[in-house]
């Protein structure tokens, strides 16, 4: 796996997810809403940890400032 994502991609990503956490353990979003909430809030998490999305990669999209 080859990193697609930028800096501002995994900043933003990761701010998603915490925002997504604390909505739900809040108890602001709840039943099914909060958990597929919580369910794309890990998948970003994750994507922005290893710098690589699977979906980038499908539409060509690269982000990463890296040599291409």
């Amino acid at each position: 796996m080859k990193a697609n994502m930028g800096g501002a991609d995994r900043i933003i990503r990761i701010l998603i997810a915490v925002v997504a956490a604390v909505l739900y353990f809040s108890g602001t979003i709840s039943e099914t809403v909060g958990i597929v909430a919580m369910v794309i809030a890990g998948i970003f998490l994750l994507t922005s940890l290893i710098s690589f999305c699977p979906l980038y990669t499908i539409f060509g999209i690269n982000t990463c400032p890296a040599k291409k």
